[in-house]
């Protein structure tokens, strides 16, 4: 994340700001910070993923609706306003009072990893996430190499096994809306230099 750009903003001045710039930030409590556009292989991932957790999760009929990387979340505990990937959210949306187009109930969150914010996307945002309390899945995916980590924990419980899938052959699994998706999705028309990976 760049530096902030206020000393402080309340949550009204931090969403008049996005609207009056056009441009994205995350918000955490009074300070903004912007956020940077992504790489081909990033938007590419990213939108493979939205489109078949929504082809997956119609087909079955799911209750399940999968947003893209333009729906802000908002966790009230830290007072806090993010962009993920994308998330997905079970039954009736919940908006967040400050900001009726902000979202409060992700069940699954979606990032793919940069260099610049893998780190964060592991630490801080994610201890971030887990204060949210109908979250229960975590997909992180690398966009140069064909690795995605995912994190679950069962309803009722505060650990989290980590599954890593690594390979174009393996079918990554999505236990909290119960579907898979094959490596080969996720990874469709991306270009990895494997031998960086060597």
């Amino acid at each position: 994340m760049k530096a902030p750009k206020v000393p402080y903003l309340s949550v009204s001045e931090y969403i008049k700001q996005e609207i009056e710039s056009n441009t994205k930030y995350e918000y955490h409590d009074g300070k903004i910070y912007a956020l940077v556009g992504g790489t081909l292989n990033h938007g590419l991932i990213s939108g493979n993923i939205f489109s078949k957790m929504m082809n997956k999760l119609e087909s079955k009929g799911s209750n399940c609706m999968p947003f893209n990387s333009d729906i802000k979340l908002h966790i009230s505990s830290s007072n806090s306003y993010v962009y993920s990937d994308s998330m997905v959210v079970c039954g009736d949306f919940q908006h967040s009072q400050e900001d009726e187009n902000s979202i409060v109930n992700p069940v699954l969150i979606v990032e793919v990893l940069s260099k610049s914010t893998a780190e964060y996307d592991r630490g801080d945002k994610f201890y971030l996430y887990r204060q949210i309390p109908t979250f229960r899945e975590y997909i992180l995916i690398e966009q140069k190499k064909h690795v995605v980590d995912v994190h679950f924990k069962h309803e009722n419980s505060d650990l989290w096994r980590i599954t890593r899938y690594q390979g174009l052959d393996k079918i990554v699994k999505l236990q909290s809306i119960g579907i898979e998706i094959s490596m080969k999705e996720l990874y469709h028309r991306t270009v990895i230099d494997l031998s960086e990976n060597s």
